[in-house]
């Protein structure tokens, strides 16, 4: 996992390295500024004791003490001192904090880069292993608690570590009685402490999956607005978004609260720790023939005023390190949704040296079955053999769920067969280039999507480079130049996401010469003539007839005025091709086609 998510650092690299690199300067720093504090008090507790054989920095005190001016000067010099390595530590944590943003910021936007490209270039199969929502939850949630992880274990995870070894380190400089003191309350804690975020961490692994059921809800909502108010449901709606949100709030309250305990027990064990610190200093500073401070030896003022500060931080490391544990182990889960989509391979690439060019819009289909889940014992489709010679018109038609959608979305090898092959200019599509396939493929697929953007600037995914004559001129045969014409901006109307300010018929026939703008070899219209009436469906025909005749042109249709006039007519019946033919003679041939065509055509009987 952390070598996947480490690819994703790259640029901010430097960053990574100098944030820790700061930190344990500051940290450096910081320690120094007890030690020096005590041994400045200690110069003015034997000043003004006049016991001028205390030690400053290792050398004796009454050398500078002679007079009262030389003292005071030395005062103010390592006041100095002071300041000037408090001003350098702030300084080195300023940097540390700068570099620490910039890494985990820019580690988050790598990550977030990185999943939308692999989700892009995903096929439909992968896909459809992944509930929207759910992807929504890694590129937003789970990447944020990524980086907050990041954050923490370039800066708090170096930190922590270090202040806790340096500030036990120069307490034993001092006292090492006092220092074992820290040393076993710090294994105590730690110990405390572990038990507390492995329960908390239970929960949190289960609230992601939670945060997935709370985005399908948006999700579904947000599409369904206008299905929500028709049927006047949105209190029921409210009700199911309030019920998930409760949910989370419940498992993250009860988390929390685990957490919460973390504070008080570190204050415990710290103030715990400088009464005992007091008690025993008390009795080293002013018994000093006694036994006990024999054995353990003496202490200053300074001294303890030292210890006492290195006990705060001692204290405070272990605080941040238990919960950049806490930060890291949350992310874990988070990482591994992550990862799992990272490491997700397309089902679907090209291969070496894919063939460039489709040589015809010719189409055959031989022995062909498919299985969305890979199983041949239950295939979509079945044995379908086929042959579409290229400029052909071929109408689909089939009751719901004959799997006419997926015969068509193995041409532009959407799909890839289970069993068989699919050979678009009489090459399997398999040895094709995608890009280079799907170039000459268009699809208007049976889910009509606009993007966000100007019609012009929706067009143009067709064909990127194409010009305002070109895009008039698609339009004009998908018959939607009338309506774009009446709109007060034309062509630059701006289309909302979804295309919610036009109408489904409109939005069908932007789409469609979306699809016909880039004259592909063979154009498929998954029923996207659906919202539009019997009149301008049949002049999208027409044009197409006309400006298109070379070529192949699928048609997926409900009704059968839309493929009466298709040079053959597939009739598809539970993933079989049960009929292929003209209308004439599946009129003659074919019951489910006579009977749609009745059904569809019934006019009363004139001798009733």
């Amino acid at each position: 996992m952390l070598k996947t998510l480490a690819k994703s650092i790259r640029e901010y690299k430097l960053q990574s390295i100098l944030s820790p690199v700061f930190v344990a300067i500051e940290v450096f720093l910081e320690v120094m500024i007890p030690m020096i504090c005590s041994d400045l008090i200690n110069f003015l507790q034997g000043d003004l004791f006049g016991a001028h054989s205390f030690m400053l920095f290792g050398m004796p005190t009454g050398a500078f003490v002679a007079n009262v001016g030389e003292g005071i000067g030395f005062v103010l010099a390592y006041s100095g001192i002071l300041i000037a390595m408090a001003g350098l530590s702030l300084t080195f944590g300023i940097l540390s904090g700068r570099a620490c943003a910039k890494a985990s910021a820019g580690f988050a936007k790598n990550l977030r880069e990185d999943l939308f490209y692999k989700i892009q270039n995903f096929s439909f199969e992968n896909i459809d292993t992944y509930l929207t929502s759910s992807l929504v939850t890694r590129l937003t949630t789970d990447v944020t608690n990524i980086q907050n992880a990041y954050m923490m274990l370039i800066r708090g995870a170096i930190r922590s570590p270090l202040m806790f070894v340096a500030a036990l380190a120069l307490a034993f400089t001092k006292s090492w009685f006092i220092a074992l003191i820290y040393l076993g309350m710090a294994i105590l804690l730690v110990a405390l402490m572990a038990i507390l975020p492995s329960r908390a961490m239970r929960i949190f692994r289960r609230v992601f999956k939670k945060y997935d059921k709370l985005n399908l809800r948006v999700q579904e909502d947000v599409r369904g607005a206008r299905v929500v108010k028709a049927f006047v449901r949105e209190d029921f709606e409210t009700e199911k978004f309030d019920n998930a949100a409760e949910d989370i709030r419940k498992d993250f309250t009860k988390a929390e609260t685990i957490l919460a305990f973390t504070s008080p027990i570190v204050n415990i064990i710290m103030y715990g720790i400088i009464i005992m610190i007091c008690a025993f200093a008390s009795i080293m500073i002013v018994n000093t023939g006694s036994d006990f401070v024999g054995a353990v030896g003496s202490l200053q003022i300074g001294d303890l005023t030292a210890l006492v500060q290195y006990a705060m931080m001692i204290l405070m490391s272990m605080m941040m390190l238990i919960m950049t544990f806490v930060m890291i182990t949350m992310s874990i889960e988070s990482g591994n949704r992550i990862v799992q989509v990272l490491n997700t391979e397309s089902t679907l690439t090209s291969p070496d040296g894919g063939l460039t060019e489709v040589a015809s819009g010719d189409i055959e289909f031989e022995n062909v079955s498919f299985s969305y889940a890979g199983d041949e014992n239950k295939c979509a489709l079945m044995d379908v053999n086929l042959k579409i010679n290229a400029g052909e018109t071929v109408g689909v038609l089939g009751a719901t769920g004959s799997s006419k959608s997926t015969l068509v979305q193995l041409i532009p090898r959407l799909y890839d067969v289970t069993k068989g092959s699919v050979k678009v200019g009489g090459v399997d599509v398999r040895q094709y280039d995608l890009d280079a396939l799907r170039g000459e493929v268009a699809m208007v697929l049976q889910k009509n999507v606009l993007f966000s953007g100007t019609i012009k600037e929706n067009i143009r995914w067709g064909k990127p480079d194409a010009t305002d004559e070109e895009i008039v001129e698609a339009c004009r045969l998908a018959q939607a130049d009338e309506f774009i014409s009446s709109f007060p901006d034309g062509y630059d109307t701006y289309i909302e996401q979804g295309g919610t300010n036009v109408s489904g018929g409109q939005r069908q026939r932007l789409c469609i010469a979306r699809a016909l703008i880039a004259n592909p070899k063979i154009i498929i219209f998954d029923d996207s003539t659906s919202a539009v009436d019997t009149k301008t469906d049949a002049l999208i025909r027409k044009s197409m007839a006309e400006s298109l005749p070379n070529a192949t042109k699928i048609i997926i249709a409900q009704r059968t005025a839309s493929v009466e006039e298709a040079d053959k007519i597939l009739i598809l019946d539970n993933g079989k091709v049960v009929n292929v033919g003209t209308h004439a003679e599946l009129m003659e041939t074919s019951d489910i086609y006579r009977e749609a065509y009745n059904i569809q055509n019934k006019k009363e009987d004139e001798n009733a």
